[in-house]
């Protein structure tokens, strides 16, 4: 039995710039069959097209962005601070080189059309993609940005409807 319960994206209390920029989220995605998770610390919410989004950013050369690409859905999930060593191993190893979900200890749950979370989160965002571009040097009117975080491997922005919050 889930300890989930399920919300409107209107009901989530917490802060944005905390849940990204200081806890960090797993972002998974795949198959009840293979799936990849990877930890970040960029992105953002709020509203497009009547929607409520979710951005993140991937680079080409981590192995979920195989994954983001040949599927519509993926997950956000967010954790207590108890969970730090998981989200940190999966933001310094590669799930091509390991196995995460039994590196970390993390149980994988998914939503009925099978999309990937995991069950020691705190809140999950069940995401659907609707509109992806590759950051560009041109398009960044920050040079210290540039200078500062790319070297010529630019992240691809996935703005996603949060089509379902599952929440503790």
């Amino acid at each position: 039995m889930s300890l989930f319960k399920t919300v409107t994206p209107k009901e989530i209390s917490d802060n944005p710039f905390k849940l990204i920029g200081d806890d960090w989220a797993l972002v998974t995605c795949g198959t009840p069959e293979k799936f990849n998770t990877m930890t970040v610390s960029w992105g953002g919410v709020g509203i497009m097209w009547g929607k409520p989004v979710v951005h993140t950013f991937i680079r080409p050369q981590r192995y979920t962005f195989e994954f983001t690409e040949k599927n519509e859905y993926f997950s956000m999930c967010f954790f207590d601070e108890a969970h730090r060593d998981a989200l940190k191993l999966c933001g310094s190893k590669s799930g091509r080189d390991c196995d995460k979900v039994k590196e970390t200890g993390l149980t994988p749950a998914f939503t009925e059309n099978g999309v990937p979370y995991f069950e020691e989160a705190r809140l999950v965002l069940i995401c659907k993609k609707m509109y992806s571009q590759f950051l560009s040097e041109e398009s960044i009117t920050d040079s210290q940005s540039v200078d500062k975080w790319y070297n010529g491997d630019y992240h691809k922005m996935y703005i996603s409807e949060i089509v379902s919050v599952l929440t503790k």
